[in-house]
């Protein structure tokens, strides 16, 4: 079974001072996008094999989870609530099934879910974001 990828959006969002908080939904919609090249290809820290990649969506992220022109090697996940409930909640679901990663800089989530089993990589680890300059 193919590795599961669990994306925090709003932490790895707001990793990049990129202006991010005038449009929280199309920062999300750029990583989303960006996420299927992680989906097709991989992560050399998350092993050879391409996993199967979810987008965790929250407050005014959520409405991309509803967009019908996204890739669809990205499967996007609306929380109802904290997306970081959503995470553990997910890989709680999972765990024991497969290899699970979960790509956010949160210490309480890295925490969470490391306790389930999962493996956690920082933002810089998707290549969208290790290929960007450091702001200054």
């Amino acid at each position: 079974m193919r590795p599961l990828l669990i994306v925090d959006a709003a932490n790895v969002v707001g990793s990049v001072p990129d202006g991010w908080w005038r449009d929280r939904a199309a920062a999300t919609r750029r990583l989303r996008d960006a996420l299927a090249e992680v989906a097709s290809k991989g992560l050399p820290e998350a092993g050879s094999e391409p996993p199967e990649v979810l987008l965790v969506v929250e407050g005014a992220a959520r409405p991309v989870a509803g967009d019908a022109d996204g890739p669809d090697e990205v499967r996007v996940v609306a929380s109802p609530r904290s997306g970081d409930d959503t995470i553990v909640d997910l890989v709680r679901e999972s765990a024991g099934q497969r290899r699970i990663i979960v790509v956010t800089a949160d210490r309480p989530l890295r925490q969470a879910v490391t306790r389930l089993g999962a493996s956690v990589l920082g933002p810089r680890s998707l290549p969208h974001l290790s290929r960007r300059p450091e702001s200054t």
